[in-house]
């Protein structure tokens, strides 16, 4: 319950920085989705937005908000977006994408003018991989795109649904999670030796992209900057 009411506030704080007129992107989530809800009841003939959904969950709970929604591709950057991390580490650096998105996720926000991240205490954390990283793979050749991560240091799970079957993300590819024994030491060159593998479409690392990042408790916020 105070998870919640921390969400709730983070996201109360992180919607005041949405003007009437923004194209904003609209995280996936469950904090985002808050946010998300929070921006659909404030429309108004006063406040109106534009919104670029970041999964298809977002994009159904954004229409049956009546939040006008347009094509990423026709800006080539947007005025804000709002969205969750799984971790968040004190310079800013976060894991995202636990939720299956962060291909789409990364796409919209790396075009923000402003990125907000809004998490609840529990998600930040000294050095990021406290728990696992997602990477989207190709699902063509993806065992073998498997076994060259693993020799980066740290062992692979392929993200199973309920049904025993691998999760297939909004793009059409395959997640691995990443588990590190002694976390992430130096996540931009793991970032850049990931990148560098055929069959990695992209990581769930968010490095010096967030430009505020709002912690929520059962008493408020605060803001890092």
């Amino acid at each position: 319950m105070i998870q919640n009411i921390s969400k709730e506030n983070a996201a109360q704080e992180a919607i005041k920085f949405v003007k009437n007129g923004m194209i904003v992107g609209l995280g996936t989530g469950s904090t985002a989705k808050i946010a998300v809800g929070l921006l659909g009841k404030k429309l108004s003939k006063d406040f109106k937005i534009k919104g670029i959904p970041t999964s298809i969950a977002t994009e159904e709970q954004a229409n049956k908000l009546g939040i006008e929604l347009v094509d990423l591709h026709e800006y080539e950057n947007i005025d804000i977006a709002i969205d969750g991390a799984d971790e968040v580490s004190p310079n800013k650096s976060m894991i995202k994408g636990l939720g299956g998105a962060l291909l789409r996720e990364k796409k919209v926000e790396i075009k923000a003018k402003e990125l907000i991240i809004i998490v609840d205490e529990t998600k930040m954390v000294d050095i990021l991989g406290k728990g696992p990283l997602p990477v989207e793979v190709d699902i063509t050749n993806y065992e073998r795109t498997g076994t060259i991560i693993e020799r980066l240091g740290c062992k692979i799970e392929l993200r199973i649904e309920a049904n025993n079957k691998p999760f297939i993300t909004d793009n059409g590819n395959y997640i691995y999670h990443l588990i590190f024994a002694e976390g992430i030491k130096d996540p931009v060159n793991l970032n850049k030796n990931l990148l560098e593998i055929k069959g990695v479409k992209d990581t769930g690392l968010f490095l010096n992209m967030a430009t505020k990042v709002i912690i929520g408790s059962k008493n408020g916020t605060r803001i890092i900057e």
